[in-house]
């Protein structure tokens, strides 16, 4: 992960912005005070899907399931 400084950041806001939503790599921005991680919106959101749904009961589970299902078995139900 990219580390920056807070005057880095607050000087280049904008192509920081930019680039964290195209690469989807995170920046830290390093203060004297405190540390804080700059992330794009979409990814932010993926992790708050991912963190509700590995909080469902069973949902882990069922999803690392249906990752090891064979795509030729997921045509269950399906008029095709």
């Amino acid at each position: 992960m990219t580390s920056i400084t807070v005057t880095e950041a607050r000087k280049n806001l904008y192509k920081l912005l930019d680039e964290v939503a195209q690469s989807h790599e995170p920046v830290q921005i390093a203060g004297k005070r405190n540390s804080a991680v700059l992330i794009g919106e979409s990814d932010w959101r993926a992790i708050q899907e991912a963190l509700y749904l590995t909080g469902i009961p069973g949902m882990r589970e069922s999803i690392l399931e249906g990752m090891a299902t064979p795509v030729v078995e997921c045509d269950e139900g399906l008029d095709w």
